[in-house]
């Protein structure tokens, strides 16, 4: 699909400066900038590129001053921010190209589940029983809905997702590949034999609108109740929500972080990769935790920053970083100090000798 600088502006509310005719069909890095292509220049660093590029059209800031001559071919498109007009260009492009609507002839879609307007469900998709998938939803290949599950109007569901039976996902959501929904919690009690039984697993998991959760994300279903994302939370990919836990309201959390069953995560909170939370605690909302740090007790005190494992306030982990940082020296300084004190002790013991003699 093709489309003119005159149209791109229009978009945008920008106004062109060459070409209005000119034509696109893709997007590129200014630096990698070809015949055809659509790029845009927000970062100063980039400048140099743009007397350089063979792009046929750049969006560039109104204040942005041009010094040397450009390409008779580059046509510029003036808007008041490069960089969040050109995000909102790629949030157009991503909605054309996953465009699609029908049911593919080789996916199975159980008669007793509804079916939404403009739904598209893709090759081998399997929707059981009694599901509902609301309108302008999209369920890629290979992806699978358990029974009773309820997806609302516009959430994509990318390749290979795995949603289990009884669970609710709301509208505007995006859950990508390989994300599984509603797994069994990790639930075993101990017996008399010393081996562990498994407890049955059967509430669900519910997540609100506009929630993306990343690629490999396991979020598990709850033993008793709901497993809750809230609305606007963002999981980056390969994080594991235990059963019970809630996460508040436009919360988001990086990579391989792991929480365990039954904590409640306050909203807007930013929780940093590799973090690990033990379970039954609470996190104040507001709370902001470092990349790798271990949390044990309830974060009571809304808005902290925490590092650390196990976690303290990051002013208090930075003091003590600075001295982890000097306990090579330290020691060194102690070691010298002992050799000092045993010399003088022995000194001492042998002008003690002396005068007994």
């Amino acid at each position: 699909m093709k489309f003119s600088a005159l149209q791109i502006s229009e978009l945008l509310g920008g106004t062109v400066e060459g070409n209005p005719k000119v034509e696109v069909n893709k997007l590129s890095k200014i630096e990698e900038g070809a015949e055809g292509s659509l790029s845009f220049l927000a970062n100063p660093k980039y400048s140099e590129y743009l007397y350089e590029t063979n792009a046929s059209i750049v969006i560039l800031s109104n204040d942005f001053k041009i010094e040397k001559d450009l390409s008779p071919s580059l046509t510029l498109i003036r808007v008041e921010d490069a960089y969040s007009s050109f995000g909102k260009l790629l949030e157009i492009y991503n909605q054309i190209k996953n465009d699609k609507k029908g049911i593919s002839e080789s996916a199975e879609v159980s008669e007793s589940s509804k079916i939404g307007k403009d739904v598209y469900i893709g090759e081998n998709a399997v929707i059981s029983a009694n599901c509902i998938i609301g309108d302008g939803s999209k369920i890629f290949a290979n992806s699978f809905i358990g029974e009773n599950t309820q997806i609302g109007s516009n959430t994509t569901v990318f390749a290979g997702v795995k949603i289990y039976s009884d669970n609710l996902i709301g509208s505007e959501c995006i859950l990508h590949s390989g994300a599984i929904i509603g797994a069994d919690g990790f639930g075993f009690a101990p017996n008399s034999e010393n081996n562990y039984k498994k407890v049955a697993q059967i509430g669900n998991v519910i997540i609100e609108d506009h929630v993306e959760i990343g690629a490999n994300t396991c979020i598990d279903r709850a033993t008793l109740g709901s497993t809750i994302i809230r609305k606007g939370v963002k999981l980056d990919n390969l994080i594991q929500i235990a059963h019970n836990v809630e996460i508040g309201e436009n919360t988001v959390i990086a990579a391989q972080t792991g929480i365990a069953g039954s904590t409640k995560i306050g909203k807007n909170c930013m929780i940093g990769g590799q973090v690990g939370i033990v379970g039954h605690i609470k996190i104040a909302e507001g709370s902001k935790i470092a990349a790798q740090s271990g949390i044990a007790n309830s974060i009571e005190e809304p808005n902290q920053i925490v590092q650390g494992s196990p976690a303290i306030p990051i002013g208090d982990y930075k003091r003590a970083y600075v001295l982890f940082k000097k306990l090579p020296e330290m020691q060194a300084e102690i070691s010298n100090l002992k050799k000092q004190l045993n010399e003088i002790s022995s000194s001492t013991k042998d002008e003690h000798q002396t005068k007994n003699n």
